[in-house]
């Protein structure tokens, strides 16, 4: 099993971070190829190579959270329109949703969504959707 660690840049040497300063400049499309990107940081082709796949910068967005719940929704109109705006309402990100085709009248729909911004528990957004007119069988799959 592999292990990571987070370790302040002061520990490393600095052709780590010239290696993400490459890496960098290759995935946003400031240069084409890797040897400009060499070039321009000031480490070698073998350096690179050696620790590209090795070595990243810590994320510095905040870590997102993640849930996924699965409803049965009524073919009627506008059932999933009003899930999708309890959902709004409690500033949940909508990531994915996935649809089945209805039987006798009910589809089965998976929802995930991004929790980091929520203004109540998980608990409460399931409560507001089981009394929405048309959905049922509300259940929290998973979280992240």
């Amino acid at each position: 099993m592999e292990k990571y660690y987070i370790v302040d840049s002061s520990m490393l040497p600095a052709v780590i971070e010239k290696v993400i300063a490459a890496r960098t400049l290759l995935e946003n499309g400031s240069v084409k190829q890797v040897s400009e990107a060499v070039k321009q940081v000031g480490i070698s082709r073998g350096t690179y190579y050696k620790y590209k796949d090795l070595v990243f910068a810590a994320d510095s967005q905040p870590a997102t959270r993640k849930a996924v719940i699965s409803l049965m929704l009524h073919h009627s109109r506008g059932v999933l329109s009003e899930v999708l705006a309890a959902l709004s309402h409690a500033a949940a990100n909508i990531l994915t949703i996935n649809q089945n085709i209805p039987i006798h009248e009910w589809a089965s729909v998976t929802i995930s969504f991004d929790v980091s911004s929520l203004t109540g528990t998980l608990d409460d957004l399931t409560a507001a959707l089981k009394v929405l007119n048309g959905v049922s069988d509300v259940r929290l799959l998973a979280v992240e």
